[in-house]
């Protein structure tokens, strides 16, 4: 769908806070609530939109995770999607180069995301999967950064967090019917819950919507210090995913971009760092799954 210079506004301040009431969003773009109101339910409806809640890391556990290079024997779109199927990977896409998936994967330890990684390597289809394991997320648009500062109470406060993953605009009454609380108590445990960064509300956006639908993922190999490479290379605009990591190579991302053009040029400017000893780059064809909201949510 096509966005105009409003739209655009409405996204940028949803991906800042994604629960900003319509009235508060209507200033901030002037426009007048109704028509504010219409406009998200437009972005939303069409799928360009989603505003959700990314629930921390920690409050789940999650403390492992992975980025998997996959090749296949035969079509890769089956493979893709059976892996997508797993809770444990929140991202997976065909892609063009040496390998014909890409994949993240985040687990509660170590033990299980081997016991992934061993579960992806016996599907059908999968003739080798090479694995980067995760040391440090530098940058990561759906990672809150910060410790939580509150705990969860209860079981009450897990169905305010399901019902936010999936709606993260729910109003507060509707919540409140979905959890068994009042309004005011709902308001209440839910506003301690995102103040006290257990999960953030967002609005997850398809780069082609916002003019940036090339995605190009990329590893480097570095000499000295992975840590003082990824400090510049996280300073790249266009560069919005950024991890260390062990294995073939010490630096895994992403570079989202208005063009070809773009995406060249910012390979470019790592091959020209002094540091950097080898890229390897491919190009994001189709995404299969990108479920951050959900990958992490119990069973």
């Amino acid at each position: 769908m096509e966005l105009d210079g409003t739209d655009l506004s409405i996204v940028r301040e949803l991906q800042s806070d994604g629960r900003l009431t319509y009235e508060t969003l209507a200033q901030r773009v002037g426009l007048s609530r109704p028509a504010a109101r219409m406009r998200v339910q437009r972005l939303t409806e069409s799928g360009a939109v989603r505003v959700v809640a990314i629930v921390h890391p920690a409050v789940r556990q999650l403390s492992a995770s992975a980025h998997l290079a996959i090749d296949t024997e035969g079509a890769a779109a089956p493979v893709a999607r059976e892996i997508a199927a797993l809770p444990q990977a929140p991202f997976v896409t065909l892609t063009s180069g040496r390998r014909a998936i890409m994949s993240e994967l985040r687990t509660a330890g170590f033990q299980e995301l081997e016991r992934t990684i061993e579960h992806i390597r016996a599907l059908p289809g999968v003739r080798t999967v090479d694995p980067l394991i995760a040391t440090r997320h530098v940058k990561d648009p759906y990672l809150l950064t910060d410790e939580p500062t509150v705990a969860l109470q209860d079981d009450v406060d897990e169905r305010i967090l399901a019902a936010l993953e999936d709606d993260g605009r729910l109003p507060f009454a509707e919540l409140a019917v979905r959890v068994g609380l009042s309004a005011g108590a709902t308001r209440s445990r839910t506003l301690r819950l995102l103040d006290g960064g257990v999960a953030k509300v967002v609005a997850l956006v398809r780069p082609d919507v916002l003019g940036m639908g090339f995605l190009c993922g990329f590893s480097l190999r570095v000499g000295g210090e992975a840590a003082a490479v990824a400090a510049q290379v996280e300073r790249f605009a266009r560069v919005t995913f950024l991890s260390t990591c062990l294995g073939r190579a010490e630096l895994v991302g992403t570079i989202t971009a208005e063009s070809f053009d773009a995406v060249r040029a910012t390979l470019e400017e790592m091959r020209a760092l002094p540091a950097v000893r080898e890229v390897e780059s491919w190009l994001h064809l189709e995404l299969v799954k990108e479920r951050y909201d959900t990958a992490s949510r119990p069973a």
